[in-house]
């Protein structure tokens, strides 16, 4: 099973809310229940009779809320029964109008029929919603050759798995390559470009013999599909990494996004690559990509970030320190980095407008030598 998680509800909620599309919470439920067993009592403990009959006109319409249309007809009869049972004097002082809870009620039942459709259609398009968005972004294995992995990614759009934002780890004939990217834009549009470049990049690990030639590929892909679409103007920013076959070094390149962070015995420092033009540009002159090659300790750290994350600002509009961050949780495994980070941002900043996404990985930790 994989490491990485696509969707991280924050605070512990869904994050649609039960007003868009969540299932409702318990209270809403126990809502019109609690509504006639208030009213019940409440009219037989009193001494004198009660104008509150017309409450019992509200219990089907909030049922509709949370049942179907069985337990709404169910509760619709009962509040009709209840207002002709003669010892709770619901129909005295008030004068209820029978025939208009009688109609609310049948109308209730069959709001409750829609709703119940359209919620079961909707959870359809949804599930498959899911399944296409991660067949384009498959969760990351927790390892990959000799690499350790783990990835999150919060798209900022309520309701979907996949934005602006990509990463992906792979194993090919040249090594382990790991891409992590933002395309400009986020949401359902740049989900299109997002496939474009991670099938550029999984064709590109196979026969591209080295990691310029794999962002030489990436930029290729994003130019020729602008050309395709005037005004276009895609681009997106990128940092790909390769991992020797031991893992004892890696190699970066950064295609105008942030480099790479290395936690190396309780500190944070980025990697000193040399940044490249965004793909998709096609600037005259720019020349191809430079990489830079960096030797890795068993204990080493690399984490890949977006955007979403060293933009985030807290109440005050400070930017979020991920350097200095980092460096407090230098003895959590790779496996929980992203995680606890998330955790940390979701506490620091105010808002994350933007898609969130984060990659660690970590050299495979050599295997104790056998005791003779």
């Amino acid at each position: 099973m994989g490491s990485s998680r696509l969707l991280v509800p924050r605070r512990g909620t869904d994050r649609r809310g039960w007003l868009r599309g969540a299932p409702p919470p318990r209270w809403v439920r126990v809502l019109p229940v609690a509504l006639v067993v208030a009213v019940c009592v409440a009219t037989l403990v009193s001494s004198e009779p009660l104008e509150i009959g017309f409450l019992l006109g509200a219990i089907p319409p909030l049922t509709v809320l949370s049942y179907g249309p069985l337990a709404t007809a169910l509760l619709g009869a009962a509040v009709i029964v209840l207002l002709n049972v003669p010892a709770f004097r619901l129909d005295e002082p008030g004068q209820t109008d029978l025939l208009t809870v009688c109609f609310v009620a049948v109308l209730s039942v069959f709001v409750s029929f829609v709703r119940s459709r359209r919620d079961a259609q909707l959870d359809l398009e949804r599930t498959v919603a899911v399944a296409a968005q991660q067949a384009i972004v498959p969760p990351v294995p927790e390892k990959v050759g000799a690499v350790r992995c783990a990835g999150l990614y919060r798209a900022a759009q309520d309701g979907t798995l996949v934005g602006g934002d990509f990463f992906d780890v792979r194993r090919g004939p040249f090594g382990v390559r790991a891409v992590l990217g933002d395309v400009q834009g986020h949401g359902l549009a740049a989900v299109a470009t997002v496939a474009s470049l991670l099938g550029a990049f999984r064709e590109a690990v196979l026969d591209q013999p080295d990691l310029e030639a794999v962002a030489a590929r990436l930029d290729r892909r994003l130019v020729a599909d602008s050309a395709h679409t005037p005004h276009a103007e895609l681009f997106a920013t990128a940092v790909l990494l390769e991992f020797a076959a031991d893992a004892s070094a890696v190699r970066a390149v950064s295609c105008g996004h942030p480099a790479p962070l290395l936690l190396r015995a309780g500190a944070a420092t980025e990697l000193a690559v040399e940044p490249w033009q965004p793909l998709g540009l096609g600037l005259p002159g720019a020349g191809p990509p430079k990489g830079v090659t960096v030797e890795l300790w068993p204990e080493d750290r690399l984490l890949l970030v977006s955007d979403g994350v060293v933009e985030a600002r807290d109440a005050a509009g400070t930017f979020y320190p991920l350097t200095e961050r980092l460096t407090e949780f230098a003895s959590v495994p790779v496996t929980a980095l992203p995680e606890r980070l998330w955790t940390d941002l979701g506490g620091y900043a105010e808002s994350l407008a933007d898609d969130v996404t984060m990659l660690a990985l970590a050299p495979e930790a050599p295997a104790a030598p056998e005791r003779r």
